[in-house]
């Protein structure tokens, strides 16, 4: 008896938490993405406003248009597509922040496949 009481007070303390999550401070600067590519470490490094986010990855300057659903997610849109693979929206969702960065999900609106990266902020 004494151990489920345990365990239902740890549940209780678990799920009073809730991850920090100060999107509004994320909806503009500089920022850094780094994933593996090729297995190999690759860095992206994009600017936002807040209706606008331009990325330069491998050589290479994107744009995309910036439509926030809520404060913590967003569509991002390329303006100008180089095919049909990215004419497709991403929708980007905030899950937690820290004094660094935040984490979030992302996936092609539509797909229910979805991945999860970190960002840091480094202007």
């Amino acid at each position: 008896m004494k151990k489920i009481l345990l365990l239902l007070g740890i549940l209780m303390m678990v799920s009073c938490f809730n991850a920090e999550r100060n999107c509004e401070d994320y909806r503009t600067g500089t920022f850094e993405f780094q994933t593996y590519l090729n297995g190999e470490l690759a860095t992206s490094r994009f600017i936002r406003n807040d209706s606008i986010e331009i990325e330069k990855f491998q050589g290479e300057t994107d744009t995309s248009s910036v439509r926030w659903i809520n404060d913590c997610e967003y569509i991002l849109r390329n303006i100008n597509p180089d095919g049909m693979s990215e004419e497709k929206p991403v929708h980007i969702k905030i899950l937690t922040t820290n004094s660094n960065g935040y984490t979030f999900e992302y996936g092609r609106v539509g797909d229910p496949k979805k991945a999860r990266g970190s960002v840091t902020r480094v202007d």
